[in-house]
């Protein structure tokens, strides 16, 4: 078990162990070292500790020990199990956990007679008994910095829900003064944006704000509904981003019939698909992250299966991430290369085509791809949550510079508001 990059995993028994196991006048027994990979099937997934600890079995490896037919437990000298492993991010612990027969139908995960040494890239695992152990990643914060963070969400959230609904306002009172309103199409993928986004905000406030105890049929129904939203949300960032697309990229021979009723149908249906087929799998329950003494430092109702978590959420994000990040690539392009090849550019056209792209960035949701950065270490997650929270108020802002009625449209300069009313006009 040895790479060029990593360390050797290495077993240690001590030698009290072979004295008592070598009685009278044997002179040999037989030692057993086993490496199962449990990636596939249920029957080592503990979902007792797994559950509390929010964890997942370090590459889904585990190390079985025994010698001769002798249940080892209780062991004056410990036995030693070293893991080598990837250098973790500082907001993950690694604990030593081993398999425990009599606890449940099946077994369970526990961590009774075993201490942890953690490393850099190597891991040590002392137990005072022989069976099957594994390492146990999970997420960790102090309660000081959890705190600080649900205050700063909190704060972010509530600020954002308020623009959020003079955003919602404003698009209604438009729409009410303004014939043009109530054809074009951009403006409603705006507003279902921002109505996804202030409902999952309030979700998020209810969520944190309340106990996660309770029947277990509460938690699984809040945990239902904000991951509905958050679909939501996801979802109407690439639809922001298709309808970007159509506008910037494909600007001509474009068509479709009922396009936004099109649009709602997928926006609004397929995350409920994707939470029905996650709630009959019963993916749902308390989602808990602890600290480095074990203690509970934030407590959700949330995903209780990973995979599910990283099916239904990560994947889900990263296409709709990735597809929001090329469009806006693209465009960026388009509007920071067209203008500098026409003669008389007008002065500070540069700074407002950045604004734009930043405006645009706020609809296919860049500020949620500062989550890829939060392994880099606790700064980066404060950041994450600051700006996350506030995209809201970035949408607001957008939404009314582009839509605020006035006798010149500074921002149709950089082309997207004349696309935008150009192309949902031709289809209606």
């Amino acid at each position: 078990m040895q790479s060029e990059d990593q360390p050797a995993d290495r077993v240690r028994l001590p030698k009290s162990l072979f004295g008592a196991l070598l009685p009278g006048n044997r002179s040999a027994v037989r030692l057993a070292i086993t490496i199962l990979n449990i990636s596939e099937g249920d029957v080592f997934k503990g979902p007792k500790l797994l559950q509390e600890n929010s964890g997942s079995v370090l590459n889904s490896r585990m190390v079985g020990l025994s010698v001769g037919q002798m249940h080892a437990t209780g062991l004056s000298e410990p036995v030693e199990i070293t893991f080598s492993h990837q250098h973790q991010p500082p907001n993950m612990s690694l604990t030593c956990v081993f398999w425990d027969v009599a606890k449940g139908s099946i077994g369970n995960w526990d961590t009774q007679g075993c201490s942890t040494e953690p490393g850099l890239e190597r891991t040590v695992c002392r137990c005072d008994h022989l069976t099957f152990f594994a390492l146990l990643l999970r997420p960790t914060l102090d309660l000081a910095t959890a705190q600080t963070l649900t205050h700063i969400s909190q704060a972010g959230c509530g600020v954002s829900m308020i623009f959020l609904a003079f955003t919602i306002v404003l698009y209604v009172t438009l729409r009410l003064s303004l014939q043009r309103f109530k054809s074009e199409d951009a403006p409603k993928i705006h507003i279902a944006l921002s109505s996804s986004l202030f409902l999952l905000n309030l979700t998020f406030l209810i969520s944190v704000g309340s106990s996660s105890q309770g029947p277990p049929a509460s938690c699984w129904f809040r945990a239902a509904i904000f991951h509905y939203f958050l679909l939501c949300v996801f979802t109407w960032m690439g639809l922001e981003a298709f309808h970007l697309y159509l506008l910037a990229i494909r600007v001509f021979n474009t068509y479709f019939g009922h396009y936004f009723l099109k649009l709602s149908l997928l926006g609004w249906g397929l995350p409920a698909l994707m939470v029905i087929g996650t709630g009959s799998s019963n993916s749902y329950g308390v989602y808990t992250i602890r600290d480095q003494e074990n203690r509970t430092s934030l407590e959700l109702c949330w995903f209780q299966k990973e995979p599910a978590l990283y099916a239904t959420v990560h994947a889900y994000f990263l296409v709709s991430f990735l597809f929001g990040a090329v469009v806006l690539a693209l465009v960026a392009w388009n509007i920071f290369t067209l203008p500098s090849a026409t003669a008389g550019k007008e002065q500070g056209q540069t700074w407002k085509s950045v604004f734009t792209v930043l405006g645009l960035s706020s609809l296919v949701g860049m500020t949620w791809g500062l989550a890829v950065l939060t392994p880099l270490g606790l700064s980066t997650i404060y950041i994450f949550a600051l700006f996350n929270s506030l995209q809201g108020v970035f949408i607001f802002g957008w939404f009314t510079i582009l839509y605020f009625p006035r006798k010149s449209t500074t921002v149709s300069s950089s082309g997207t508001a004349r696309m935008d009313q150009a192309h949902s006009a031709s289809q209606e």
